[in-house]
């Protein structure tokens, strides 16, 4: 993915055709956030572009501030999408945020899944860690 510009998608013109969806919903991730938000005030400022599925907010467990992000879920990509377009970049509590999804798409071509062939996958390994298990013996 190093060759697609994350903010403006792969041509340029915020095509976002890139952007993978979780199991539930699309989830953008907000960054440089004001140590001193809220979850109210990102519902307020995120609520508008559709209804919020979910919203994260990490917290430094030593302060309880915010550590500066915070991951905002829509069930429909175009309410994602919106809120991304009109919101990256802006001031927000005193500071610029930026906004993006959370996930891309594997490149083409990519293996799925643990394994695959050869001696280096999980399955390779997997009777070798029984054998050399102490409590297995």
């Amino acid at each position: 993915m190093a060759d697609v510009d994350m903010a403006t998608g792969a041509n340029g013109s915020g095509d976002h055709s890139w952007a993978a969806r979780s199991v539930e919903g699309w989830i953008v991730i907000v960054t440089g956030l004001n140590e001193e938000t809220t979850e109210e005030d990102l519902q307020d400022l995120f609520g508008d572009f559709g209804v919020v599925k979910n919203l994260s907010m990490a917290l430094n467990r030593r302060t309880g501030y915010v550590m500066g992000y915070a991951l905002v879920e829509y069930a429909e990509k175009e309410q994602a999408e919106k809120a991304i377009k009109e919101t990256d970049g802006t001031t927000f509590l005193e500071k610029t945020i930026r906004t993006e999804f959370a996930f891309a798409k594997a490149p083409a071509g990519a293996r799925r899944g643990p394994g695959g062939s050869g001696a280096g996958g999980v399955g390779a390994r997997r009777g070798r860690d029984r054998e050399a298990s102490p409590s297995r013996r």
